[in-house]
C-alpha cells in the first residue's frame, strides 16, 4: 500500500529520457542504449590483482552527462536507472559470483555527496539477484586519499596504496566477488582493493563498472 502511495505522488520515470514510465528504464531508452553497450569481459591473468574486468559503456556523451549528474548534481535517484540497466543486461554475467562489494570513498566525499554512488547500485543488484550478497562494511577506507582525478598518472598508485582494509576475512575466503565502482581511468584503485581482497583470501575477483574512460 505504502509503495502505492508512494508511486502516486513520486511516478517512476526512466532515467535516460525522464518520461514517466512502470520502471526506471523505458523499452525506447534501453533499445537505444543496446546499441551502446559492452559485453566483452577482459580477462587480466598477471598485471593486474584482478582477475576480470566489465564496463558498461564509454565515459562520453550522454552516459557522462549521467553519471555527472548522479555522482555531483544530487540526483541519487539515477542509481535505479543504472541498476535497472545492469540488471536488464547483465544479469547472466554476474549472477554466478558469491559478494557484490563497492569501492569505498573517503568520508569527506561521503559526508558531502550523501551517498556512495557504487554503494547504492551495488545494493539494488543484490536485490535482484537472489544468489549475490551485498556489503558495504567488508571492504572498507581506512585512510584519506586525494582525489585520483587531481593526480598525475605516476602518482595515482601510490595515493592509494595500503588505503583500504578487509574487516571480515571469513566472509570474502574463497569467494567469487564483483567489486563495483561507477569509472574505471587508470584501474589503480580497483587494483589495491583487489590485492587487499586477494590477500584476505578471495578465490576470483570481477572489476564491474559503469564506464571506463
Amino acid at each position: 500500500m505504502v509503495t502505492i502511495i508512494l508511486d502516486l505522488i513520486y511516478p517512476k520515470t526512466c532515467g535516460m529520457c525522464g518520461k514517466t514510465y512502470s520502471t526506471y528504464l523505458c523499452p525506447k531508452c534501453n533499445l537505444k542504449l543496446k546499441t551502446l553497450l559492452n559485453k566483452k569481459q577482459i580477462h587480466y591473468p598477471k598485471e593486474k590483482y584482478f582477475d576480470e574486468f566489465m564496463y558498461i559503456f564509454k565515459y562520453e556523451n550522454e552516459i557522462r552527462q549521467k553519471i555527472i549528474d548522479y555522482k555531483f548534481n544530487k540526483k541519487s535517484y539515477l542509481y535505479k536507472f543504472f541498476s535497472q540497466l545492469i540488471i536488464y543486461n547483465y544479469f547472466n554475467s554476474i549472477d554466478t559470483y558469491d559478494i557484490i562489494l563497492p569501492v569505498p570513498i573517503n568520508k569527506k566525499g561521503l559526508l558531502l555527496r550523501g551517498y556512495n554512488q557504487a554503494s547504492l547500485i551495488s545494493k539494488e543488484i543484490a536485490k535482484n539477484i537472489y544468489s549475490l550478497e551485498f556489503s558495504n562494511k567488508i571492504l572498507v577506507k581506512q585512510r584519506e586519499t586525494l582525489k585520483q582525478s587531481t593526480l598525475k598518472k605516476t602518482q595515482r598508485e601510490q595515493n592509494v596504496k595500503n588505503a583500504f582494509a578487509v574487516v571480515n576475512n571469513n566472509k570474502i575466503k574463497d569467494k567469487s566477488i564483483i567489486l563495483f565502482d561507477d569509472i574505471y581511468t587508470t584501474g589503480n584503485t580497483t587494483n589495491e582493493c583487489s590485492r587487499i581482497l586477494k590477500e584476505a583470501g578471495a578465490k576470483k575477483i570481477l572489476v564491474f563498472t559503469i564506464a571506463k574512460d
